[in-house]
């Protein structure tokens, strides 16, 4: 495999990631690239505290990864469209991702990226990680698994349209 690492997104990088956005397999798990490319924007000027990074394969940009801090997402309109923000503990942290080539997908990239992701977030001091596909989207599931993501089973039907999973330490 080749070397993977992790690279800030800045604000020159925003034509290649909504152009990966307009992509059929982004779209049928992410918003509007428009508003998607806006919300990485806010993060990147310091308005909104989630932290977006290229996934680098040998040092070129293959994917995206983000991770958000619950706390700071307890506001709206977060709250209304994902109400179970209140049920994660305050120190928590989210991670989101996906590959920018459909090609890319189940071939091991999007797990060995969340893996060495969450050992950076660990080594940053955050032991409550969560991920929240949508339940459908068996594929990422199935990756978020492979990574150490469990089923949050107490919550299992009380989180709308997305699937509550924690890493647990050993689980992978």
């Amino acid at each position: 495999m080749p070397e993977l690492g992790f690279r800030p997104i800045t604000p020159t990088d925003l034509p290649l990631l909504r152009a990966w956005m307009e992509r059929p397999h982004w779209r049928e798990w992410w918003g509007d690239p428009e508003v998607e490319c806006g919300y990485v924007r806010d993060m990147i000027e310091g308005h909104d505290s989630t932290e977006p990074y290229f996934i680098c394969l040998d040092g070129v940009p293959a994917g995206y990864i983000q991770v958000w801090y619950v706390a700071d997402q307890r506001i709206e309109p977060w709250l209304t469209e994902a109400p179970w923000l209140k049920d994660l503990p305050d120190d928590a942290v989210g991670v989101d991702l996906s590959l920018a080539e459909a090609g890319a997908l189940s071939q091991g990239i999007g797990t060995a990226a969340l893996k060495a992701f969450v050992a950076l977030l660990r080594a940053r001091g955050h032991d409550e990680i969560w991920i929240d596909p949508a339940p459908e989207n068996l594929r990422a599931v199935r990756a978020y698994h492979k990574a150490g993501f469990r089923v949050a089973e107490r919550l299992r039907g009380t989180t709308g349209d997305s699937l509550l999973m924690r890493f647990e330490e050993g689980g992978a």
